[in-house]
């Protein structure tokens, strides 16, 4: 039960999806089917996502531009040049195929939904916060396959720029179209956010389901070991450990507020399983796409585990120095 109450149960729903994928693999007539949904369900995901994006919340924030500079660096610079450089430490016979997908998640955008839970329970700026995630999110549309096309073409992934198009047409029209009725639909969506988050959830269950059973198809957990896994954990782990640290540096250096540090924290070290498993369903070839996730939903694990540990930290320390400050003032 102490288990069940550290994982995220969405990442457990994921594991029983990969393991039924992998007892029990689409095929024949269900390949077309599910690929045809896992299109439909795409386009959904993004259409809800424009339609939650909140204009006023965007422009509240948006005064900060210097956080929301630094963010973008630490999403959009700062990891994939962590990637490339993990490329020269393999200590155990990695598969470049899994390695690719180490360095994919590594040019993905920031989460919106954790990002700014996060900060809201440490007590950071919450109005930057959405502005600063929902930007990251908008812009990994564009940014993301320019990177995979610049960085993983140079490391011999099959990702390329030619394919940038097809992207934007799956995913930046739906989100466009969800925000432009978001006039019309935004009241309803604020209403029923349970069953929206339940719609991205089984969206992103899809394309897991589909893209594990191409990827079993082709023997992925031959080509998978446990050295290799336990090569991502790590990797993950300092991954993680050496952003957060990064953007603590430059929060403090730069003289950012505590609330800004925690904003900066939060959106500036995630990265979007929402979005990433989308992206790589269009972005590789069928059969790669299990390979190319399978990092991304360990790293999405390991940073909800630290981060909500990190927010419980902060929000400790906010409530002892509170007391601090009102035990002196009575005194």
């Amino acid at each position: 039960m102490k288990l069940l109450r550290i994982v995220d149960p969405f990442t457990l729903t994921l594991v029983c999806t990969v393991l039924l994928a992998s007892f029990f693999p689409a095929q024949g007539s269900f390949v077309g089917f599910f690929e045809g949904l896992t299109t439909a369900a795409i386009a959904l995901l993004f259409f809800m996502h424009g339609a939650k994006l909140s204009r006023e919340a965007v422009i509240s924030g948006g005064s900060h531009w210097r956080l929301h500079l630094w963010v973008m660096c630490s999403t959009f610079i700062l990891f994939p040049v962590l990637g490339v450089l993990f490329s020269w430490w393999k200590p155990v016979n990695v598969s470049p195929e899994l390695y690719s997908g180490f360095l994919y998640l590594c040019i993905l955008p920031a989460t919106v939904q954790s990002a700014i839970a996060f900060t809201s329970i440490a007590g950071g700026n919450v109005a930057a916060a959405i502005c600063s995630a929902s930007a990251s999110s908008l812009l990994g549309i564009f940014l993301s396959p320019l990177l995979v096309g610049l960085v993983m073409h140079v490391q011999g992934a099959s990702g390329s720029l030619h394919q940038v198009g097809s992207i934007m047409l799956q995913l930046l029209v739906p989100f466009v179209a969800g925000h432009l009725m978001r006039p019309w639909i935004g009241a309803w969506v604020a209403k029923n956010k349970k069953w929206i988050s339940k719609t991205d959830q089984t969206s992103i269950l899809l394309v897991v389901y589909s893209a594990f059973s191409e990827a079993v198809t082709h023997g992925i957990w031959h080509k998978v070991g446990a050295g290799s896994l336990l090569f991502i954990v790590i990797s993950s782990l300092v991954l993680l450990a050496v952003v957060i640290t990064v953007n603590i540096f430059v929060a403090r250096r730069f003289g950012f507020s505590k609330a800004d540090e925690i904003t900066i924290v939060f959106c500036g070290s995630k990265k979007s399983l929402a979005n990433g498993i989308p992206m790589a369903n269009i972005l590789f070839p069928v059969a790669a796409v299990g390979m190319m996730v399978l990092p991304l939903m360990i790293f999405h694990q390991i940073q909800l585990m630290v981060c909500a540990g990190m927010a419980r930290r902060y929000q400790r320390k906010a409530a002892a120095a509170g007391e601090k400050q009102a035990a002196a003032i009575r005194t």
